[in-house]
């Protein structure tokens, strides 16, 4: 097994795109819970962002094979769904990595995520208000699509969660 630290393992973790959202990555998203080495082994604890998701086969075999490509023994990839994920595992870094491709944050809620639907979105483009939602369902089942009055661009929001 190479000698691989704690650190080495998240970076490595950090390198590995959310199939759906490339920009950012699985740890960014709050999807790695946990990392244990045991030897020979590494264990990583993954949350679902829900409990569907149709990318999560794709995210496990990819930390898998990054993990065996890096020299660990045995890898060992753990779908874990309690606690449930929360849009509030998003890192700031990937909030504003969102918007810039048009993909609006979903709000920070706190565990309220009833009032955080009643919030106005503000449009990734140019930061208005002045929206509205148009389909509850976009491009995959965790996001909803708006349109900015503003400046006349559809979007999707990622729910909050």
């Amino acid at each position: 097994m190479a000698d691989l630290n704690i650190q080495e393992i998240w970076q490595l973790l950090d390198d590995i795109k959310d199939p759906e959202i490339p920009v950012v990555s699985i740890v960014e998203m709050g999807m790695v819970r946990d990392v244990r080495v045991d030897g020979q082994k590494v264990t990583v604890s993954l949350s679902p962002t829900f409990a569907g998701c149709p990318a999560l086969r794709v995210i496990q075999e990819e930390v898998t094979r990054s993990l065996l490509e890096a020299g660990v023994g045995d890898a060992d990839v753990r779908i874990t769904i309690s606690p449930s994920w929360s849009s509030e595992a998003i890192t700031p870094q990937a909030r504003n990595k969102m918007k810039k491709i048009g993909l609006a944050p979903p709000p920070h809620h706190q565990g309220s995520i009833a009032l955080a639907l009643m919030e106005p979105v503000s449009c990734p483009y140019c930061n208005s208000t002045n929206t509205s939602l148009k389909n509850d369902f976009g491009s995959s089942l965790c996001r909803a699509i708006y349109f900015c009055y503003n400046c006349q661009q559809p979007f999707e929001q990622f729910k909050p969660l």
